[in-house]
């Protein structure tokens, strides 16, 4: 991918994601967030509380940085 821009033009569509939560809690439930992998070294991440809005688009070297491991999720990096 070229940038950040190109991360957005992978369709996310049809594809599974997992849930992982924990952390911190919310008066509406606990916080969680999704994770999928859409492409080559490319992630989608929603919030589970939120399944309607369109979910972030990060490489896995940028999950890495913020600490998000994907194995976390049951996926490989």
């Amino acid at each position: 991918m070229g940038n950040k821009a190109d991360l957005y033009d992978v369709p996310v569509g049809g594809i599974q994601f997992h849930k992982a939560c924990g952390g911190s809690t919310h008066p509406d439930g606990e916080s969680c967030v999704t994770l999928a992998r859409v492409g080559d070294g490319v992630w989608a991440m929603g919030d589970s509380k939120r399944p309607q809005a369109e979910p972030l688009r990060f490489t896995t070297d940028e999950l890495r940085a913020a600490g998000i491991e994907p194995e976390r999720f049951g996926l490989s990096a």
